[in-house]
């Protein structure tokens, strides 16, 4: 907790557990929060009453292993709406009253799964707004009366792309809204009173985040992360739609209107839809010159994820320093493009996405500034479980693999994974309590399938990692040294899930340069 006044600051959470989520009430005396001390294991949540001076208070014991989280508190203060997260594809909304304890799901269910993301209580606490994709390929804005029996009221029924989120305006008869379409953010105006949406245009290509109407609603501020600029603020008259720049992020000196702005492609993979071949989308970072320039697949992770056209210091120094060009696929499981393709690659069909990788390296073949004989594949986490996984398959296609704290085991994985995130895991990728599926993801494991992989590969790893364990790197880089195979192996001793201090992050930056 920081004191404004005089600086001084004191810590209220226990120094031992996983905190989060915070949501303040609008008197500003309470706080909600989301917090392992139970058991170390359990997503609760709990409130503290930070006038009082009082311990935190347990109000919603997790009843099952999904994640539970606070969302906001009732105008009165009286109830808090929280978030429950089962999967990508399942997440519902309940009320609880803290006062008596009662929780009640107000939307989502384990009969139906949908997804249901709560957005916040209307003005009169009367009802919700949330997004959900109940009856539709995206995530729709509703809003929904206070009532389980209640339908929810989709406001964006216009749009056929997810909307990832919206602010409110104070006065309350509008609302921004923006949708992910193709990966590109779009935003719109939203009248609250007609229900009707419309686009506002002449925004920078890129993503757009962080939306907060000034106290008297007449202009929205709003940041924007673009290929050429890193987030950067913006205001925008509510009205006339006239764009102000505030901010103008710092990029070391460069010349920021030389970063590459990525071509949003398609490529046709192995399985077809309606009679024809299934088309992944991907994003292509080209370098100046006519090439052929040998290329670098960068997989995101997940694998729920999504490659967006977002500000990269890594790219366009890939890009100047060894002339590659970036290709960013979303191949099947990816976030963004309906929940059908989202549950492509669940349980069963994991390889399925690894095949997607096998497509691509196909289209670079047929592009002639692109070099089909040298490529690399680079990701992190289940990125880094798909380098892998393309390196025990396209051996014989690559020129060479980083694979940054990457799943080398699916089994080791799930049991040593930290237990609050474990039953989570084991919806996405399947049970290894179950012997069938134990065998599938045992046979899939990069790890098993070693000796297949014959590309030189560079491991990177935090050792306090407790998401993927140090272990699933170390196992990996003992058995490609045991049979003789080329490995770089950077282990930094205190860091976690990916690289955040900066001594650690430029000299693995140099590495995989150098690599």
């Amino acid at each position: 907790l920081f004191e404004p006044a005089d600086g001084s600051t004191r810590m209220i959470s226990d120094g031992e557990s996983r905190n989060g989520g915070l949501e303040w009430s609008q008197d500003g005396r309470h706080l909600a929060f989301q917090s392992t001390r139970r058991n170390g294991r359990s997503n609760d949540v709990w409130v503290m009453d930070i006038e009082a001076g009082s311990e935190a208070r347990l109000v919603l014991e997790s009843p099952d292993g999904s994640w539970w989280g606070p969302s906001e508190f009732s105008p009165d203060g009286d109830t808090l709406l929280i978030q429950q997260y089962v999967s990508v594809n399942d997440s519902r909304i309940h009320l609880l009253d803290l006062d008596s304890g009662e929780l009640t799901r107000i939307a989502g269910s384990e009969r139906e799964p949908s997804r249901n993301l709560a957005g916040g209580f209307s003005e009169d606490g009367e009802g919700i707004y949330l997004l959900t994709d109940r009856g539709s390929e995206f995530a729709r804005l509703a809003y929904q009366a206070i009532d389980a029996s209640a339908e929810p009221q989709i406001l964006s029924d216009s749009i056929d792309w997810s909307v990832s989120t919206a602010e409110k305006s104070p006065d309350g008869t509008s609302a921004a809204v923006v949708t992910n379409e193709g990966g590109v953010s779009k935003l719109y105006r939203l009248d609250l009173r007609r229900d009707e949406l419309s686009p506002i245009d002449g925004l920078p290509v890129g993503l757009i985040n962080s939306l907060s109407f000034s106290p008297d609603g007449e202009q929205l501020g709003l940041v924007i992360n673009s290929p050429q600029s890193p987030s950067d603020v913006y205001a925008l008259d509510w009205d006339s739609g006239e764009l102000t720049r505030w901010t103008t992020s710092e990029v070391g000196g460069l010349d920021a209107e030389e970063f590459a702005v990525p071509e949003l492609i398609d490529y046709p993979t192995f399985d077809e839809v309606d009679g024809e071949a299934r088309r992944i989308p991907a994003f292509v970072y080209r370098p100046q010159g006519e090439g052929p320039h040998p290329v670098v697949i960068q997989i995101h992770g997940g694998p729920e994820s999504q490659s967006r056209p977002g500000f990269s210091s890594t790219y366009p120094m890939w890009m100047d320093r060894l002339g590659v060009a970036v290709i960013r696929p979303n191949v099947r499981g990816s976030a963004g493009y309906g929940k059908s393709f989202l549950k492509l690659d669940n349980g069963f069909n994991r390889e399925d996405s690894v095949r997607d990788i096998g497509a691509l390296l196909d289209w670079i073949d047929t592009q002639p500034d692109l070099d089909s004989d040298r490529v690399a594949v680079y990701g992190g986490s289940y990125g880094g479980y798909m380098v892998l996984a393309s390196a025990v398959h396209y051996s014989d296609r690559l020129k060479a693999a980083v694979n940054v704290v990457g799943i080398s085991n699916f089994v080791t994985f799930l049991e040593n994974t930290q237990d609050y995130r474990r039953d989570l895991r084991r919806v996405e990728y399947g049970d290894e309590r179950d012997p069938e599926m134990r065998e599938h993801l045992e046979e899939i494991s990069p790890l098993n399938n070693v000796e297949q992989i014959e590309v030189p590969m560079f491991v990177i790893q935090g050792n306090n990692d407790p998401r993927v364990p140090v272990t699933e790197a170390d196992q990996i880089v003992e058995a490609l040294r045991e049979q003789g195979s080329p490995v770089w192996y950077m282990n930094a001793l205190n860091e976690g899930h990916g690289f955040r201090r900066k001594e650690n992050r430029d000299l693995s930056s140099e590495a995989i340069v150098l690599f």
